[in-house]
């Protein structure tokens, strides 16, 4: 289990690292503007995408 963590894990920097690499311009206006949201809003992103997450696990097994 401790393997299949670290694969995820690694798997998420290199997806998460994509948009910075390719559109670096795009990606810090997307991020400054996240910086505005209020802390519900972002709350409320971090649940959708936990949600979404372990509803594509539930999905893949």
């Amino acid at each position: 289990m401790g393997t299949t963590f670290l694969m995820a894990f690694a798997l998420m920097l290199v997806i998460e690292g994509i948009l910075p690499f390719l559109f670096p311009a795009q990606w810090r206006e997307t991020f400054r503007r996240i910086t505005q949201f209020s802390d519900g809003q972002i709350r409320f992103f971090g649940l959708s995408s936990m949600l979404v997450g372990l509803l594509l696990l539930l999905i893949s097994k």
